[in-house]
C-alpha cells in the first residue's frame, strides 16, 4: 500500500466522520425530533435552531460534494498509477 493510498484513505475517513456528525446534529423536520439538540420552545430558541440548522445544512452539502469529488479523484489517480 503506497503513501498516496494512505493519505487518500485518511482524508476519506475524515470526510466520512464529518458528514456523519453534521447530519446527526441537524434538527428533524418534525417537532421534537432532534437527535442531539433540545431545549425550551421559546421564540429565541426556535430562531436560533433555524439559523444553526441552515448552517448545518449548508455544511452538509459542502462536505458531501467534497466527499464525492475525493472519491472520484481517488479512483482516477489509482486507476492511472
Amino acid at each position: 500500500m503506497g503513501t498516496l493510498e494512505i493519505v487518500f484513505g485518511v482524508i476519506l475517513l475524515v470526510f466520512s466522520i464529518a458528514i456523519i456528525l453534521v447530519v446527526l446534529l441537524q434538527e428533524g423536520h418534525q417537532k421534537n425530533v432532534g437527535i442531539v439538540t433540545g431545549g425550551a420552545d421559546t421564540f429565541l430558541s426556535k430562531n436560533k435552531a433555524r439559523s444553526v440548522d441552515a448552517f448545518l445544512a449548508r455544511w452538509t452539502k459542502f462536505i458531501a460534494v467534497g466527499f464525492f469529488v475525493l472519491v472520484i479523484a481517488m479512483n482516477i489517480v489509482m486507476y492511472f498509477t
